[in-house]
């Protein structure tokens, strides 16, 4: 889905592989955290472009979360940890993460300008 759409709006290669990562991770966090890997839950991947930019939208089933307060990865006690980059790294290779339905969807945007 992500080269179909990279592809059909012409953005950029270094936009095309931080659209990966990023929507790769909401995805593995709405599987894993927001439904807990309960095979019976889904998990709604939409996009649509808004003038310039391209929206992903992740949805899960599960109950969300307080984004608010979410550990710094890079912080000293966080960084040898495993896990806990993903928003993170949405937030840093993406124009913009907003949080709805608390937290069970989240929006990453992209500049489409290629």
């Amino acid at each position: 889905m992500i080269d179909s759409v990279c592809e059909d709006l012409d953005l950029t290669e270094d936009n095309y592989g931080n659209v990966l990562i990023a929507v790769t991770e909401a995805v593995n966090n709405a599987i894993t955290h927001g439904n807990h890997s309960e095979a019976g839950k889904r998990v709604k991947v939409s996009v649509e472009q808004e003038g310039s930019k391209v929206v992903f939208t992740v949805s899960d089933e599960g109950e969300g979360f307080d984004f608010e307060n979410v550990p710094d990865p890079t912080a000293p006690e966080n960084i040898e940890k495993i896990d806990g980059r993903g928003i993170f790294l949405m937030k840093s290779l993406s124009d913009g993460v907003e949080y709805k339905n608390g937290g069970s969807e989240v929006s990453i945007t992209f500049t489409s300008a290629g």
